[in-house]
């Protein structure tokens, strides 16, 4: 049992490890802190606490076993008597959202984790001018794309790279079915190895 004063943060931080440390329903190899879903614990009370959970999707039919699961281990094992889930849909999750050690037991259980999608270090952006150019003469050659080549408009996102086997580390693998035993998952074929395995898609 989890005993501190009321608004200590460590002990928020303690049950938030708590809250994290539940398996997600579907994909149980994976914790919900490595899922990335628990956005926040807050105490409300001396015995009570707030936990904020975004789901990976809305609508998705594994939220309400995460919030049953999420009271459970906080009544028993961290000492609340009140625990309310409350579900925060902004900002939105993303499979960038998955910690590394969350895609590297994905790819141990022989599911291809999501591709990254979020850039690494800073995005260049290339602002347009507010007016459209002038008109080019005729002989002056095509007017070049706004922002420049190369350029990328504000909020893209940079090129992912393919989807490699979880068996052999092959890239040359094929799509079978976008839809595989959830609907997070699509189904694909390694074309090395031959063997099927599940890919977690990419939500961005």
């Amino acid at each position: 049992m989890v005993t501190d004063a009321p608004g200590d943060t460590p002990l928020e931080e303690r049950l938030r490890e708590l809250a994290g440390s539940v398996p997600d329903p579907e994909l149980p190899m994976l914790t919900l802190a490595e899922l990335g879903v628990v956005r926040g614990v807050r105490r409300t009370g001396a015995a009570a606490v707030e936990v904020e959970l975004t789901p990976t999707y809305t609508g998705c039919p594994a939220v309400e076993s995460m919030a049953e699961d999420i009271e459970r281990v906080l009544r028993e094992r961290g000492g609340m008597a009140e625990v309310r889930v409350r579900r925060v849909l902004a900002p939105p999750w993303t499979t960038d959202d998955i910690t590394p050690e969350g895609r590297r037991k994905l790819a141990e259980s022989g599911i291809a984790p999501p591709r990254t999608t979020r850039p690494e270090g800073p995005v260049p952006v290339m602002l347009s001018p507010r007016r459209a150019p002038a008109t080019p003469s005729p002989g002056d050659g095509p007017a070049p794309a706004p922002g420049g080549a190369g350029s990328m408009r504000p909020g893209a996102t940079a090129p992912v790279a393919g989807v490699p086997c979880p068996h052999c580390g092959s890239a040359e693998t094929e799509l079978l079915s976008p839809f595989s035993s959830t609907a997070c998952k699509a189904l694909r074929r390694c074309t090395a190895c031959l063997e099927p395995f599940d890919h977690f898609k990419e939500l961005t």
